[in-house]
């Protein structure tokens, strides 16, 4: 029983994430709204998610597999979610304090330094600061940081779900 609601709490995670990842492909070709550099990181690291919770949904594994899955995933979540609110923080500050034209990512990559790159992340571009659609007043990084903090939770009652197993068994009453 255990092993099976596991494999269905990670597979509702990989639906989940896979559900944010095909609106966010929507916006982008359906809609065309093109996606600035923070919103490329944050697919990445939805992207991430979804593979390690796929992965642990066909693996089914055992408790300690299970901890470090959730461990992995509440970590991918986590980062997307602060990526998110970096960009939150950009569009109320506004485009006039940032740099008006960034490169390609893959061009950036091959060009700086890890520590370069993830510095020219956290500054973003003006691209980045623009709210370019909204849905119930929601621009899309408001709505990202809500999705990483849904799979945050599950990911979070995933780990607590592994600590509580290995402390009590199966087959132990606890009084």
């Amino acid at each position: 029983m255990f092993l099976a609601s596991s494999r269905f709490t990670f597979f509702l995670a990989f639906l989940v994430g896979a559900l944010v990842m095909g609106c966010a492909l929507y916006l982008e070709y359906g809609s065309g709204l093109k996606p600035c550099s923070l919103c490329q990181v944050q697919r990445l690291f939805l992207l991430v998610f979804c593979l390690v919770n796929l992965m642990a949904s066909v693996q089914g594994p055992q408790r300690f597999g299970m901890w470090c899955y959730s461990t992995a995933s509440s970590l991918l979540a986590l980062c997307g979610a602060v990526i998110a609110l970096r960009q939150m923080q950009l569009q109320i500050s506004g485009p006039e304090h940032l740099m008006s034209c960034q490169p390609d990512l893959a061009c950036v990559w091959h060009d700086l330094s890890p520590g370069e790159f993830f510095s020219m992340l956290y500054r973003g571009s003006e691209d980045c600061a623009h709210i370019h659609w909204t849905v119930f007043d929601l621009s899309v990084p408001e709505l990202s940081l809500l999705a990483f903090i849904g799979l945050l939770v599950l990911s979070i009652f995933q780990i607590i779900r592994s600590i509580y197993a290995e402390k009590f068994p199966r087959g132990c009453d606890v009084k």
